[in-house]
């Protein structure tokens, strides 16, 4: 497994990381999702991405099982969570979403009970919060730092102009500014990572722990003759991921990309995450699993990132046609 710096901080983390986004309750069990992280695990990831708002909370619930079970070196992994959209959704009340100082500290002390561990090692603001002074965020955030709860904190599909306006004021009050952000980056999404925060990684510095490199399945080519069964795609409540990802022409370039793919020998997904990787501003890649099978299949991108050289990165933008312009 290889590993890469988060951003200009000292901490490592493995290229291929592990998310339980729709996953972790939703699709799979415990003991589905036991054999899947202790894959992982062996196989070099140590990174393991949650959220408050993952499956309500109990996606953090069901990984805080496993980890207490597996009972690994706490110091040989990163656990993450997420703070904004809160864990009760329709039930959710005022004070319970958002990122004022009351919730962070609150959703924190949460995460921290249904992980079952004693500090976060990643802690994300989900969303920008247009209602917060920034200020009171990031003292919020440098309070949990103080504290030892957590020990890195960051954003999440925040703009640039947003996370700079985080750092000016750790800046002012000699305080720690966020390390990382997690956009969503794939073939398909590509302005925030590349075009967005182009300036950032060179001032500042900005870790990147992008999700979806598969946008949702789509890249991974399964999707190219229709929705499988059993798919994200098929699962209730997830029709606007079906319906934003579903679209002639953009399954039109997949099945040109898995022409390619099948021309150097791998798989779709594997050439689609191999991709990312080859972006020297991602710190990792957050996979989604749902079987031990496709964790080991999309492992594989690591030995397809040298495949990509310049010649097929060249072929890639000829077919996907989006490259940002970067002023």
């Amino acid at each position: 497994m290889e590993y890469r710096h988060l951003g200009k901080s000292g901490l490592q983390v493995s290229a291929l990381s592990l998310g339980s986004w729709v996953s972790f309750s939703k699709q799979i069990n415990d003991k589905l999702a036991e054999e899947i992280m202790s894959h992982a695990y062996d196989k070099g990831i140590n990174f393991f991405d949650n959220a408050e708002v993952y499956a309500l909370g109990e996606s953090e619930k069901m990984m805080g099982r496993i980890l207490k079970k597996k009972k690994w070196d706490r110091s040989s992994y990163l656990v993450s969570s997420k703070v904004y959209f809160g864990w009760r959704g329709k039930e959710n009340k005022p004070n319970q979403t958002g990122l004022s100082r009351k919730h962070i500290i609150e959703a924190c002390n949460e995460a921290l009970q249904r992980l079952q561990v004693d500090y976060l090692d990643l802690f994300y603001c989900h969303r920008a919060d247009k209602t917060t002074p920034v200020a009171e965020t990031v003292w919020a955030m440098n309070t949990l730092l103080q504290q030892g709860k957590i020990l890195y904190w960051g954003t999440s599909e925040w703009t640039g102009v947003e996370i700079m306006e985080a750092h000016m004021i750790a800046k002012k009050y000699n305080l720690i500014g966020p390390t990382m952000e997690q956009p969503q980056y794939n073939l398909f999404e590509r302005n925030k990572v590349e075009a967005d925060y182009s300036q950032i990684y060179k001032t500042v510095g900005l870790g990147t722990t992008v999700w979806s490199p598969l946008a949702s399945g789509l890249l991974s080519g399964k999707y190219n003759d229709g929705v499988p069964k059993g798919s994200r795609f098929a699962l209730s409540g997830f029709d606007w991921l079906k319906d934003r990802w579903m679209m002639e022409d953009k399954i039109k370039k997949v099945k040109k990309i898995s022409d390619l793919a099948k021309k150097l020998n791998i798989t779709t997904a594997a050439l689609s995450i191999a991709w990312c990787l080859k972006n020297p501003d991602v710190s990792t890649a957050i996979l989604g699993a749902t079987k031990k099978q496709q964790l080991v299949e999309n492992l594989k991108a690591l030995d397809a990132v040298p495949l990509l050289n310049d010649e097929v990165i060249e072929k890639i933008e000829k077919i996907m046609q989006n490259k940002p312009e970067i002023l």
